[in-house]
């Protein structure tokens, strides 16, 4: 069979090319019969172009054209003339293609989802079918857009003087706080490689190898619960720098998230961006991951409610916890108290026990607000509440006592969620900033022992070190995080290059000699020669693509993604194997057996 040549994609056909003689390629979008008149609308990766078969086309090819289908592969050659009814929705409605020559190289069957944007099909069946479902206009653009961020990020990265150089995915297992996926050894028995959770240790061995500046766009992979903006594979804008501070860093960091919504979006960020203390964003936002396109923000309320009778405030402020809430602007009436409950609920996946909602409006009894503790308080405590948020009529208070933690983690959810509810999250908008100062270790829940907030090679505030024999706690890390629109969208820090603060680290942390060897004896053996002082940062390509197109479902941007279960529907991994490599490579199956 013979391919046709193409002389244009179907979405490029304006009416500059009315009269001229065209080749197209492409699937059936839809095939409509007129009797003496057959209209094919024809599908790429550009768009659609109308192509028309009438009384002037030959009768074998106008046959042929009236037994197309759905989804069928077509090449058609014809000449572009004006059209009589125009289609202002495409970009291509001002002109079809007349047919003169029609090819079909294949046939499909009916398709098991519809190959269009509006199809509302079950996500199951899109990733069985994802073959078809990334033939959608909607998919092919987020790809292109993909595809164009990479080559800008590529781009940036090379004129700013950085090299791009591949680490290895068969690794040594390394604790990155997540799980890894293991890759058993055939030729060395009882032996595993782990695949990167990220190119963390490899990147620094670069600096200590005199790249002096590294980048690369990297597959890593953690064995970790799924939810909307996470995948078990994922790609990383992966970098690092040597002899440079955090400043540093920034600048350069702040130049490629400049370029790239200049480039990809056409919106100039003003630079520098703002910067924020983890701190500031745990005590006005309830989260690491500030979204600041709306307000909302969490008042703390312990010294207003200190004293109260109320047991939930009482017992949390005994317990050393904090009594915080958060007012919805003009809100009460826009909440019955059915949706109070389902927000209540929606708290307690947090770890709240309840919430306590203030409305400012008339109850009854003609007292001004109205409150779930309308008895334990007397309306001038309720409106001393009202006034730490300034609040005004119609306005919705919901307050959480319990842990900071909880306490944080259940406003800080609530108010982003409430957003969404009416309608205030802009995906037009974008609200970009660092978040700086983390705390340098935080304490394991469930054994107590205090770990890395990020990793045991990040570097603390030269500032903080004396208080490392002290209060670890209270060490802050030379970290940051850069947000975009409440999603955390990259991360890094400065590394420890001095092996005496390197070990104090492993110490605090509860790491012994012999664990460090076992770990990363690789990484500190390299340390004994000459290591620069350097650091780095690391962005979720995936993400940003999410972020860039609107579409907040991460699984969208992977070209072939993981359901829930971390399966892929398409290709039925993960599956069970032959015996044969099982054996080959020592593994035996133990079958569980039931009761």
């Amino acid at each position: 069979m013979a391919i046709y040549k193409r002389t244009n994609m179907c979405g490029e056909l304006r009416m500059e090319d009315v009269e001229k003689e065209v080749v197209l390629n492409g699937w059936v979008a839809k095939q409509r019969s007129l009797g003496s008149l057959i209209f094919v609308d024809l599908r790429d990766k550009t768009g659609i172009t109308q192509v028309v078969f009438d009384e002037t086309t030959e009768k074998e090819i106008f046959d042929l054209a009236s037994s197309l289908r759905s989804e069928y592969a077509i090449g058609v050659k014809g000449v572009v003339r004006e059209r009589s009814s125009k289609n202002p929705d495409i970009p291509t409605g001002d002109i079809e293609v007349v047919a003169t020559e029609l090819t079909v190289y294949s046939q499909s069957e009916t398709p098991p989802i519809y190959v269009k944007d509006d199809d509302n099909v079950d996500d199951n069946l899109r990733l069985k079918y994802r073959y078809l479902d990334l033939r959608k206009p909607k998919m092919q653009e987020i790809f292109r857009l993909r595809h164009e961020m990479m080559q800008v990020t590529r781009r940036y990265f090379s004129e700013n003087g950085f090299t791009e150089v591949e680490t290895p995915n068969l690794i040594k297992a390394t604790p990155e706080g997540a799980r890894d996926y293991l890759v058993p050894s055939r030729v060395n028995e009882g032996a595993f490689y782990a695949l990167p959770q990220s190119p963390q240790l490899f990147k620094q061995l670069l600096m200590v190898s005199g790249f002096d500046r590294y980048f690369q766009i990297a597959r890593c992979f953690r064995d970790e619960d799924l939810r909307a903006d996470r995948q078990p594979e994922f790609t990383q804008i992966d970098l690092e720098m040597s002899f440079v501070d955090t400043d540093d860093i920034l600048e350069v960091q702040e130049g490629f998230i400049k370029t790239l919504f200049k480039e990809i979006k056409g919106i100039d960020i003003p630079t520098p961006l703002k910067r924020m203390s983890y701190d500031e964003a745990m005590e006005r936002f309830g989260s690491d991951k500030p979204d600041l396109r709306f307000g909302f923000e969490l008042k703390k309320l312990n010294d207003v409610v200190a004293g109260t009778d109320f047991k939930v405030f009482a017992d949390a402020l005994e317990a050393g916890g904090d009594v915080r809430g958060i007012c919805i602007d003009d809100a009460s009436d826009k909440f019955s108290r059915k949706d109070i409950d389902k927000l209540t609920d929606n708290a307690k996946h947090y770890g709240a026990k309840g919430l306590v909602w203030i409305r400012m409006e008339e109850d009854e009894n003609g007292n001004q607000i109205k409150s779930s503790v309308n008895k334990f308080f007397t309306q001038e405590k309720l409106a001393e509440i009202a006034a730490v948020f300034g609040a005004k009529k119609n306005d919705l208070i919901l307050i959480a006592a319990d842990k900071p933690k909880v306490v944080f983690d259940t406003l800080g959810f609530l108010r982003r969620h409430i957003a969404g509810i009416l309608g205030l999250l802009d995906d037009t908008k974008y609200e970009v900033l660092w978040v700086v100062d983390f705390p340098m270790f935080e304490r394991d829940e469930e054994t107590g022992k205090l770990k890395a907030m990020h990793h045991p090679f990040t570097h603390p505030k030269n500032e903080d070190i004396p208080m490392m024999d002290k209060d670890p706690t209270a060490v802050k890390a030379d970290a940051y995080d850069i947000v975009i629109n409440g999603y955390e969208a990259g991360g890094g820090s400065l590394r420890i290059h001095e092996a005496d603060l390197q070990q104090k680290v492993f110490e605090i942390m509860n790491i012994g000699p012999e664990e460090c060897e076992r770990k990363f004896g690789f990484l500190l053996d390299a340390f004994k020669y000459g290591p620069p002082p350097h650091g780095g940062i690391a962005y979720g390509m995936d993400r940003l693509v999410m972020l860039f197109s609107g579409d907040l479902d991460i699984r969208d941007v992977v070209a072939f993604p993981k359901n829930q279960r971390a399966q892929c529907l398409l290709s039925g991994a993960p599956a069970a194997v032959d015996q044969d490599q099982l054996d080959e490579l020592h593994i035996a199956v133990v079958e569980s057996s039931e009761e």
